[in-house]
């Protein structure tokens, strides 16, 4: 499922993947392109041709690891909730609408 998807205009463009127990969202109308998900896990994040984050194999980074990456992103762009549907990353006290 790479290339995420909202369609059209406004609205959120989002890419999601379950990874494990985890379920993990990539915001791509708020990632800019810093790369700080890559430098902790280049198995699980890249750059596309428009410089937004996408998955590649999040399932080949180990739980910690990737919990690191996702929580890495300077402007909360990646979002990770455990198998409870809390929401872990970013912060752990926000609730999903």
């Amino acid at each position: 499922m790479s290339g995420g998807g909202g369609g059209g205009g406004g609205g959120g463009d989002f890419e999601e993947r379950s990874v494990g127990a985890l379920r993990v969202r990539i915001d791509r109308t708020l990632c800019v392109g810093f790369g700080d998900c890559i430098t902790e896990a280049p198995e699980a994040f890249v750059l596309d041709e428009s410089g937004t984050a996408v998955f590649v194999k999040p399932d080949a980074v180990e739980r910690e690891r990737l919990l690191r990456a996702c929580d890495a992103c300077p402007v909360d762009a990646i979002t990770v909730w455990n198998e409870t549907g809390t929401q872990i990353v970013p912060g752990a006290c926000e609730q999903v609408p």
